[in-house]
């Protein structure tokens, strides 16, 4: 008995020993004083760079970005932070993820991002979001310190909520809850094969059938939304509700020329007043139409290839930029949650592929923000706006020299702690104190 006693000890101090190296690090808490970053590089994610700047944060809110060589401030009850040679920037917004709705995807018990049947406006994203989901801390390692988390499936997924990456539950988490209502638009085509061998494209039959029936749900939210006390309450008609005088966006998901320009003529046709197209491939095919209705566009992926042959291999990369040239509001997201903490690189490739680095940083912060309706709030170092800041060693766009420091959400310093350092800085004290 004393034996089996001393192995199930053993046992307990290995696993809570390997839980501790996988600890999701505690919300950070209000320093109480006033901060301020002193002699940084500025990119206020407007377009313009202060290249010896002073930003000051008091109760959680920017109240000073000034260039620290023209301005002179008392500064005797600040914490005072040196940053010279440094570039700080706002925290950077991942838009359309799943990210805190799913831990390890094999895992069924994880994953919480999908609802049964296929129109489903009422499932809110915010109340099945995760804050100690352990995908967070390595996520804003890389700077990015706000996202809108998204449901998947179906033809009408459910709603949106934004989230800030630094709270004890969802309810601390929420930045701006049940933003929008997320539309995967039907394929006019079903294409066979994958992307090494690709087979032949077919016409959906089905196509029709399901604009039919998006048309009829769509006509009866509109008409449920005019009426200001309805006999009985529609839990999905409600959830529509604000779609119709300006409260949510509608995210159109849809790639294909045609899908966009049918979609968006769909939209309209139902009196939604604000429209935002995710994915967005084809986007140039539109690009007239994106212009004349006012549609942004979020693109989820630029790192593939062109989807024909005819294309320039490269045309990916450019497609951000030949929209913001053309005057199309574009933001960058990221699919696949493991791997969204490479956000600020796709806004990189952007940057060598016709945009400049500040136009670039703007597709991941100050244009992503405007199209959520947070511009108000955040994407910007501006007076006024909330403390949400990073602070990097290099270049946070350039995977060789992103390395952020210091993190601010709200005004409060982020423990920058995860799991990936802790592994790492474990085999790196192995391999290192075997050479002595």
């Amino acid at each position: 008995m004393q034996k089996i006693n001393i192995i199930l000890t053993l046992l307990c101090v290995i696993y809570f020993a390997s839980s501790a190296i996988a600890q999701v690090p505690s919300p950070s808490r209000a320093t109480g004083k006033p901060i301020a970053l002193m002699n940084g590089v500025a990119h206020l994610g407007t377009g313009d760079v202060i290249e010896n700047s002073i930003i000051t944060i008091i109760d959680g809110k920017i109240a000073v970005v000034a260039d620290a060589r023209t301005v002179r401030m008392d500064l005797s009850g600040y914490d005072q932070i040196a940053l010279e040679g440094k570039h700080i920037y706002p925290g950077l917004i991942l838009p359309n993820t799943i990210m805190g709705l799913v831990e390890v995807s094999a895992v069924r018990a994880t994953v919480d991002y999908n609802e049964l049947a296929g129109i489903n406006p009422n499932v809110r994203s915010i109340i099945a979001y995760n804050a100690e989901s352990e995908l967070i801390p390595t996520t804003r390692s890389n700077g990015i310190l706000l996202a809108q988390v998204t449901p998947q499936g179906g033809t009408i997924s459910g709603t949106s909520s934004i989230v800030q990456f630094d709270a004890w539950n969802w309810e601390d988490a929420a930045y701006k809850t049940d933003d929008g209502i997320h539309l995967n638009w039907p394929n006019m085509f079903s294409r066979s094969g994958w992307w090494a061998e690709p087979g032949e494209t077919k016409k959906n039959e089905n196509y029709e059938e399901r604009i039919k029936a998006m048309d009829l749900f769509f006509s009866e939210a509109k008409a449920y939304a005019a009426m200001e006390n309805p006999a009985v309450a529609n839990l999905k008609l409600e959830a529509m509700r604000g779609l119709f005088d300006g409260g949510k966006g509608l995210f159109i998901h849809a790639n294909y020329g045609k899908e966009i320009i049918a979609s968006i003529k769909f939209a309209k046709e139902h009196g939604v007043n604000k429209v935002v197209i995710v994915g967005g491939e084809d986007a140039l095919m539109a690009l007239d139409f994106l212009k004349e209705n006012q549609v942004s566009v979020i693109l989820s992926d630029l790192h593939r290839l062109p989807n024909r042959p005819e294309e320039d291999v490269d045309l990916p990369y450019k497609l951000a930029s030949i929209l913001h040239k053309e005057g199309v509001l574009v933001a960058l997201g990221y699919e696949g949650v493991s791997n969204a903490r490479n956000l600020p690189f796709f806004a990189g490739t952007a940057a060598r592929a016709g945009l400049t680095k500040e136009e670039a940083l703007m597709t991941v912060t100050s244009n992503t923000a405007k199209i959520l309706g947070i511009d108000d709030r955040t994407g910007t170092l501006e007076q006024g706006k909330d403390a949400n800041i990073i602070v990097s060693t290099g270049d946070v766009l350039d995977m060789r020299t992103n390395n952020i420091e210091i993190a601010f959400i709200q005004g409060n310093l982020l423990s920058l702690d995860d799991k990936h350092k802790a592994l790492y800085q474990k085999y790196k004290d192995k391999y290192e104190g075997d050479k002595h």
